[in-house]
């Protein structure tokens, strides 16, 4: 099973920068979408039927902001639209799909770039985001994890780190909690397979970030314990260019 996460930044945009093109060239067979940026009424689902995935997608209250989607080539035994908490579903940032006895969870983590009020959400979310997927662990045993998550974990995974220590998703206390989510027993796939720095899937529109490599490592796929098994591969895919973020890939064998 081939995945892939990616935060598309507005998927009427990234149509218009060959996104269609892209799906039918078979990259992956669930690719798990964040910031959509659409109503589900303005989502294109014919050009992405035409390229051989069926879609999913939960959009946010407020028109032209967040939400998430599911577009695969596996018909999923079940898919859950919202995690059931009030803010998180108004701004569309949960979608969960089941196939056989695995569970497959794509997230859009606030970002709290936009003053203090929203960093404090953040931190709520967090720590229900942590206490769903602790309660869903007990019955869904076999997870994988994915989205935006607006968090660098570790030094490796942004351009400065010193420079960086200050700013919103590079805080101590985010990188605290990414401790304790990977410590809860998930697996940060990329980094089984690749150990290396420079591996970036954001970059800021300035100064010719992209251009330079000057990135955070905040989008991510993550698998519970009893996958780790499965793994087969990890990459990041900077090459790809419809967003100001980059796919990241997995593959399991299932």
């Amino acid at each position: 099973m081939r995945i892939i996460s990616y935060n598309v930044n507005g998927i009427r945009s990234a149509v218009k920068k060959g996104f269609i093109d892209w799906l039918k060239s078979d990259p992956a067979d669930i690719i798990c979408l964040q910031e959509i940026k659409a109503n589900k009424e303005d989502v294109p689902v014919a050009e992405i039927n035409s390229a051989g995935y069926e879609v999913y997608s939960f959009s946010a209250q407020k028109k032209g902001y967040s939400g998430v989607a599911i577009l695969t080539k596996v018909k999923p035994d079940n898919v859950v639209y919202g995690n059931g908490i009030e803010q998180s579903d108004f701004e569309g940032r949960f979608i969960r799909a089941d196939f056989g006895d695995v569970t497959l969870v794509n997230v859009y983590f606030p970002s709290g770039t936009s003053g203090e009020d929203r960093q404090t959400y953040k931190y709520q979310w967090l720590n229900e985001f942590f206490d769903y997927i602790d309660e869903l662990k007990k019955t869904r045993p076999k997870l994988i994890l994915c989205g935006d998550y607006n968090i660098c974990h570790k030094p490796i995974d942004i351009h400065d780190p010193v420079r960086c220590k200050n700013y919103t998703g590079f805080l101590p206390a985010e990188r605290a909690w990414m401790d304790r989510f990977f410590e809860s027993g998930l697996v940060d796939t990329f980094r089984e397979f690749n150990k290396e720095p420079h591996q970036y899937t954001w970059w800021s529109a300035f100064a010719n970030a992209r251009a330079n490599n000057k990135g955070w490592r905040i989008d991510y796929l993550n698998v519970t314990e009893p996958l780790k098994k499965s793994l087969k591969h990890a990459e990041i895919m900077p090459h790809i260019v419809h967003s100001d973020h980059c796919p990241v890939f997995l593959e399991l064998k299932m």
